[in-house]
């Protein structure tokens, strides 16, 4: 009998982001019946087309909303007893709450929730302890429980999430990076050649435009940075978010006013752009797994980032790049200018870059390891 897995979030762009390709190979691969329950939206009916699996569509909202959380709840659980599952799947945290709690009312047999990032661990109040009871709602209804990284896996014990077995697959990330897209290619080179500014070290972000990116302490180290070295920029590709975490009035000013500051918004390949820059920087706050920092290190960029999970499972310091620690602008500046300065260890640790990345973040590899954990709890 052909095993039913059901992949689960909260919004369909999350299993188009993390599982393209990945549902095709599950179904024609590895023979298994592969459904999809998301959100309703264009994405769904785009992963049905380019997977060659099923969706059903059930809305779930991404914040708290007790009423609106409890139809999506009876509307999962509807659906479960109807297609009657052997594995739900779920990532991202709304999903991972309603459908772990819908799969346990129905007794589905193997009920998988990965986690990809947590917020809870630099959150307060009141806010924190809702955050913690509603993981540890998740865990008890799961019976396998996969944190995305080490720093992930670490938080659940510390904050004693879970005493349940908890795996980590691989060297962790759930997506991996195909490496024949992330590469210098001559079209790539095309493109970021123009781009290019010769005669001027460039940083980059990618991200979100927000406080908890640590975008605040970027721009007043740069600011501070460039004043010294005129022969500097600062590209930020991303948008801002005004309405959740909008960043310091200071900070929208040196974005707008710094001519050696170029915000270019959002883009969809942001390959000729990191092929135009000589280091990536990061001064997040908090990360599940961050895959900008792979992409940046795929296409041979060192990178600094800050001690938080993920960014230090991915960086080893002095070989493909920097940790510093978090919201500490004068440290995030020095380690600016050391770059600037070192073109030598600039090199070395570009020289590095894609090798880490390409042992142990491989997609194929890291899609393997997953096949490998689903064929192991589905006893096959």
């Amino acid at each position: 009998m052909t095993a039913k897995i059901i992949r689960t979030s909260t919004v369909p762009e999350s299993v188009r982001t993390f599982c393209k390709g990945l549902l095709r190979e599950l179904r024609e691969k590895e023979g298994y019946e592969v459904v999809v329950v998301s959100s309703p939206g264009e994405a769904l009916g785009e992963i049905a087309a380019e997977e060659g699996v099923r969706t059903v569509a059930v809305p779930m909202e991404r914040h708290i909303s007790p009423l609106k959380d409890l139809r999506s709840l009876f509307r999962l659980i509807c659906v479960f007893r109807q297609e009657k599952p052997t594995m739900v799947h779920s990532i991202t945290p709304k999903a991972g709450l309603l459908c772990m709690i819908a799969a346990w009312v129905c007794r589905v047999p193997v009920r998988l929730h990965t986690f990809t990032g947590l917020v809870f661990p630099t959150a307060t109040g009141l806010t924190q302890k809702i955050l913690i009871l509603t993981d540890r709602m998740t865990c008890a209804c799961a019976t396998h429980i996969v944190p995305e990284g080490e720093g992930v896996k670490n938080d659940l014990i510390r904050y004693r999430i879970t005493g349940k077995p908890l795996r980590v697959l691989g060297h962790g990330n759930i997506k991996g990076i195909d490496l024949t897209h992330f590469d210098r290619t001559p079209d790539v080179m095309v493109v970021a050649d123009k781009l290019r500014k010769p005669g001027i070290f460039t940083f980059i972000f990618i991200g979100r435009l927000v406080g908890d990116k640590g975008i605040n302490e970027l721009l007043a180290a740069f600011g501070n940075l460039h004043a010294q070295y005129p022969h500097t920029r600062l590209i930020l590709v991303g948008q801002h978010e005004s309405r959740l975490d909008p960043l310091l009035p200071e900070t929208i000013a040196e974005i707008e006013n710094n001519p050696a500051v170029e915000a270019v918004g959002r883009q969809n390949d942001v390959r000729p752009w990191l092929a135009a820059s000589d280091a990536f920087v990061f001064p997040s706050y908090r990360e599940g797994f961050p895959n900008v920092v792979i992409e940046a290190g795929a296409m041979g960029l060192p990178s600094i980032v800050t001690d938080i999970n993920g960014s230090r499972e991915i960086i080893t310091d002095g070989r493909n790049g920097v940790i510093i620690p978090p919201r500490q602008t004068d440290i995030l500046r020095r380690a600016m200018e050391i770059f600037i300065t070192d073109r030598g260890m600039v090199k070395r640790l570009s020289s590095e870059a894609r090798d880490v990345v390409a042992s142990r973040y491989e997609q194929s590899y890291v899609r393997q390891c997953l096949k490998d954990y689903y064929n192991e709890i589905l006893d096959r």
